[in-house]
């Protein structure tokens, strides 16, 4: 009982000498650990609107505000221990190997939120746009810090993480999609007619986009046809299926010019000895 109470004691007499001597060093300590997470959490405030004022991305603001407040309440947590005469070699120490831990352990990830900043930063492409890459197509419905999200014809949603696509060709075709098509004519038949009637075909057309004419020329002289070239641009989300308006439009259009549609012909002769 006697050693318990003489611990106890020890203990006690070890504690209030190091209050009375270092009381003021805590309290300093103390504050200003406070006073660093209020100016941190008000700094962090100021630069998210900033960022948002600017029309930055949303995840991009949130991320750069979040990372300024986390190196506020670091230094400041530095400072604090300083005020209470710890060392803060190993500290600063330890945080250099914990970070150079942290970013080979989560290296992918960074990786794509490089990619991502990069994205947001250059903007090779926004919503709504329509891109190919990596043999993916779709229009992009929402950019992250980490990936993006395409959308196809289908409404099937893309998953596209950032760091496949940054340094890679990005075909770029904004809101539209371009649609080519072959149709021959016979030989007999005028190509001009036949242009004109599918030009005008086309322009009645809903879901070819107005921003470009479409072109139609002849393509090719064909061993049973004169093949002209069709080109219009679509938008993506009815590609395929303006494609297939289109067709039907232009045999109806041939039909009611006149024009002959042939199908493969090969003339035979006979000789007699």
């Amino acid at each position: 009982m006697e050693q318990e109470i003489e611990q106890f004691t020890e203990i006690y007499n070890l504690v209030t000498a190091f209050l009375v001597n270092y009381s003021f060093q805590i309290i300093g300590a103390i504050i200003i650990f406070i006073i660093g997470i209020v100016v941190a959490r008000r700094i962090s405030n100021l630069v998210l609107r900033l960022c948002l004022k600017k029309k930055l991305d949303v995840t991009l603001s949130g991320f750069i505000a979040n990372t300024v407040r986390l190196i506020i309440i670091v230094m400041v947590g530095i400072i604090a221990m300083g005020k209470l005469g710890i060392s803060i070699t190993p500290f600063v120490a330890a945080i250099g190997a914990v970070s150079l831990g942290a970013g080979l352990a989560v290296q992918g990830l960074l990786s794509n939120y490089g990619a991502g900043l990069n994205i947001i930063l250059t903007r090779p492409f926004v919503v709504g746009d329509t891109i190919s890459v990596q043999g993916v197509s779709g229009v992009v419905k929402e950019v992250h810090l980490a990936y993006t999200i395409l959308t196809d014809e289908d409404e099937v949603s893309i998953t596209v993480p950032n760091k496949h696509i940054v340094g890679e060709i990005i075909h770029n075709s904004q809101a539209d999609s371009i649609v080519e098509l072959t149709v021959g004519i016979a030989y007999r038949s005028d190509p001009r007619v036949a242009i004109n009637a599918i030009l005008q075909a086309l322009e009645h057309i809903e879901g070819i986009s107005d921003r470009r004419k479409p072109q139609v020329g002849i393509e090719v002289f064909g061993d049973s046809s004169i093949n002209l070239g069709v080109r219009f641009w679509a938008k993506t989300e009815v590609r395929y299926e303006t494609h297939y308006v289109a067709n039907m439009a232009i045999h109806d259009a041939l039909k009611l010019a006149g024009v002959e549609i042939p199908f493969p012909q090969r003339e035979v002769r006979m000789l007699q000895n």
